[in-house]
């Protein structure tokens, strides 16, 4: 799915757009055990409630693809009777009504998500009359020929309030405030199927993280059925073992710079595309061969990419590119600049020391101090 897809569901999480048929859930306590399960109409809910699950939904589909948000496809195996998607295909095709599919699905989720305290896991179905667009992108709301069906599945921590006074406005006194169970916004959530060219792909799902550092391998292998993708971090970090491993002893301050330059070059030439940029590794070695990498250690490039990354490693530009800041570190000191103008900074030898040299054209902010 691609942005402005996300976007369309997200403004189905409104009530005047709202067309979901059922909300179901189950309460889980730290122990693993079901307090309680909720099964009702999502439309019978009191308006207060609904905007609440609304704030849930919409923070389920938010964040950054490749960071937060992960399309991911299911391996054939899945797709087989017994499969994970077996399984939330039942569920969304029985609009979930059916509660033995509920419960197996719960259970699965209870076995699998790694979490310690006490978790709402919240689902629910909806029935999305896609409207029709125009040549331009306009929608037409009576040109509908397609409906997609999906579930949407969140999983929140529910903690206790924090201490406190409160104002009892009754007795016009202040005192201690009764600590209760509050649900919190979604760590973990999926849909499927996923929105893919504005219909239903059954052979994919949008998966959400909120920590884009932990993905919770378990819940993504066993409730979705799918390969764990690298989180941005760990891309981030791959991309920085790889050009040490290539350029070796020639990993030289000017040499790294220049390829950070051709990636901010190609990072602007996809900055409109609809689907995140991707880098393998033919595209990786055309930007070091063009930055100024020496030949003898081009030789060595595919070894180390397949030993580093992986031969069919493919990399998210968002994930190893900082569009917002070019920064240099030493011990003691860590210059920031804006990634274009890395044309101001260059490193020279000044009485036989190495030296970083950042040319001054304006007065510089020394501690907020306008300094010539």
């Amino acid at each position: 799915m691609i942005k402005q897809e996300i976007s369309e569901i997200k403004k189905l999480f409104t009530e005047r757009n709202c067309s979901i048929t059922r909300i179901c859930g189950c309460y889980v306590d730290g122990e693993k055990n079901k307090k309680t399960e909720l099964k009702q109409a999502f439309l019978a809910l009191p308006e207060e409630e609904m905007f609440k699950y609304f704030e849930i939904l919409r923070k389920s589909l938010s964040g950054t693809i490749g960071k937060n948000l992960f399309n991911l496809e299911f391996p054939l195996e899945s797709e087989k009777q017994g499969g994970a998607q077996e399984l939330l295909l039942q569920l969304r095709d029985s609009r979930l009504g059916d509660n033995d599919l509920l419960e197996q699905f719960y259970d699965r989720i209870i076995e699998s998500y790694e979490y310690v305290g006490n978790y709402l896991i919240l689902l629910i179905h909806d029935a999305y009359d896609i409207p029709g667009r125009s040549s331009d992108g306009t929608e037409m709301e009576d040109a509908s020929d397609e409906v997609y069906e999906y579930i949407l599945a969140c999983i929140c921590p529910v903690e206790l309030s924090k201490p406190g006074l409160n104002y009892n406005a009754v007795e016009n006194t202040f005192q201690n405030r009764i600590r209760d169970w509050v649900v919190g916004m979604p760590d973990t959530a999926f849909l499927f199927p996923a929105f893919n060219d504005r219909r239903a792909d059954l052979h994919s799902t949008l998966f959400y993280s909120k920590d884009a550092k932990e993905l919770n391998e378990l819940f993504v292998t066993d409730v979705l059925g799918c390969p764990l993708p690298l989180p941005a971090v760990v891309q981030q970090e791959v991309f920085q073992a790889l050009v040490e491993e290539v350029l070796g002893d020639d990993c030289a301050i000017d040499i790294v710079k220049s390829i950070h330059e051709k990636m901010r070059e190609i990072y602007e030439e996809h900055l409109e595309d609809p689907e995140p940029f991707m880098l393998g590794k033919n595209e990786m070695k055309t930007i070091f061969a063009s930055s100024g990498v020496a030949n003898d250690r081009m030789e060595v490039f595919d070894q180390c990419f397949d030993e580093t990354a992986g031969e069919n490693m493919e990399f998210m530009m968002s994930n190893i590119y900082n569009p917002r800041s070019f920064e240099i570190k030493t011990p003691d000191v860590t210059i920031k600049m804006n990634p274009s103008r890395t044309d101001l900074i260059e490193t020279k030898v000044i009485d036989g020391r190495k030296c970083f040299v950042i040319e001054l054209n304006d007065a510089a902010l020394v501690s907020g101090i306008a300094a010539k």
